[in-house]
């Protein structure tokens, strides 16, 4: 995939943008700058995770979605609500009610995103189960951890699980089910409804076959239309299929527990899942046979485009978990059809991503690094943010990449400054004396 083509759903509203510098200091990939007052977001090193989003004061950075009027542009329109969306109403709200609101919006069919992780889990057990597997596995399920494995740990890209994530197994299926129904595959919109950026940048890049997913709409967009219909909906009890096993994604450890029993972990929160990937990469975690990862803190319901506080999300998880605690196994000849059809595959190949390509040449990329490591060494070693740029070392990069200047860092400029006072007060020493031996002669 060419990054030139790459979507990226997180955006910057300049207007709103103070150069405040809170973005740069969050962002776990240094893919922002502040240049000329105004936050610069590199599309090579973001991955989506929606941490600006959230550290921004001035609501500079938003994620763009797409809007519920784009599913009337098909006859046939599937909703794929994310685990997560449920946790968004109250405690004592049914299922059925939820899923059956969804209707009245305007979707013709459910297709639960919950039911793709119970599949996946069925799959990835059978996975995990294999000697040659490398250990540990680490999750795919969330997009954010993908790309930050491409982008900042390419090393470990062949420990990642190499199956879709849910939203990608249950779009499949969604969209063989509607043409089971005899409509044609221009003729049916799949719509999933996203806790976070990352998945809407995910839809953006599904490609033109079974795998497309035509469009990702907000928790907080498709909430804000439902909640006051929803006394009004009727159950859709056909519709609902997931159990504890696929509700429990929408919260951090809620993948692992639905693997068993095992050597597994959980880790959520991007900045915690740098350090156990860096652990992972110097081979401290080979134990562990599986790691869930996922960027946002309290997993999918930390998600910046949910509307309710995590921590009261997750009771809402919990108590559902306990009510549909009655899971429906999936039945081997099934999964078996659906490994053939390529339903449980990824349809993207994972791919190293290539941030920092200093040239072409090798000799002039080893010449340029070598002016790198000693513009860090020249600089203060702050990491102040200052600059704009998020560390010295990266403002070391910019320099020789001719995307900064050495007097971007005001306490090279100081000294600079300092420097050519002190010239500046030499000379004016001078001209008394050069005046006076005039005055003599």
């Amino acid at each position: 995939m060419e990054l030139a083509t790459f979507f990226h759903s997180v955006r910057l509203d300049e207007e709103k943008c103070k150069g405040c510098t809170h973005c740069i200091r969050r962002c776990p990939t240094e893919a922002i700058r502040v240049r000329g007052g105004k936050a610069r977001i590199d599309e090579e090193r973001c991955i989506d995770c929606g941490e600006c989003i959230r550290t921004c004061p001035n609501h500079a950075k938003y994620a763009q979605s797409d809007p519920l009027e784009s599913i009337r542009r098909f006859k046939y329109s599937v909703a794929l609500p994310a685990p997560s969306f449920y946790a968004q109403f109250r405690v004592d709200t049914p299922l059925e009610k939820i899923l059956g609101g969804l209707l009245t919006l305007g979707f013709s069919s459910v297709f639960e995103v919950a039911r793709g992780a119970e599949i996946l889990a069925e799959a990835t057990a059978e996975y995990l189960s294999r000697k040659e597997v490398p250990k540990p596995v680490i999750s795919s399920a969330c997009p954010a951890v993908v790309r930050l494995i491409e982008v900042k740990f390419p090393s470990l890209i062949e420990n990642l699980l190499p199956m879709d994530s849910p939203l990608g197994v249950a779009a499949k299926i969604a969209r063989l089910e509607a043409l089971k129904q005899g409509f044609k595959s221009e003729e049916v919109g799949v719509f999933f409804i996203t806790p976070c950026p990352a998945k809407v940048t995910e839809v953006r890049q599904s490609k033109e076959d079974l795998s497309r997913i035509d469009g990702a709409i907000s928790i907080s967009e498709v909430y804000s239309q439902l909640v006051n219909r929803l006394d009004q909906a009727k159950p859709a009890a056909s519709f609902q299929m997931a159990s504890w096993k696929g509700i429990g994604w929408a919260r951090s450890g809620g993948e692992q527990e639905s693997l068993g029993e095992g050597e597994f972990m959980a880790v959520d929160g991007i900045h915690n899942v740098i350090s156990v990937l860096e652990k992972i990469e110097m081979g401290e975690l080979s134990k562990v046979v599986y790691c869930e990862a996922q960027a946002c803190v309290g997993g999918c319901i930390g998600g910046v485009l949910a509307v309710r506080n995590p921590f009261i999300a997750k009771v809402s998880v919990n108590h559902l978990i306990k009510k549909y605690s009655n899971y429906k196994p999936i039945e081997k000849d099934l999964l078996l059809e659906w490994q053939q059809k390529g339903i449980l595959l990824r349809s993207t190949p994972y791919q190293a991503k290539e941030v920092l390509k200093l040239d072409k040449d090798f000799r002039k990329a080893m010449q340029k690094y070598q002016t790198i490591e000693k513009l860090t060494e020249k600089l203060p070693g702050l990491d102040c943010g200052a600059c704009g740029s998020p560390t010295c070392r990266a403002l070391a990069e910019d320099i020789v990449l001719g995307k900064a200047l050495e007097t971007d860092c005001p306490f090279l400029l100081r000294e600079q400054l300092l420097e050519k006072a002190r010239e500046i007060q030499e000379l004016a020493s001078r001209v008394p004396q050069t005046m006076a031996g005039k005055k003599e002669d």
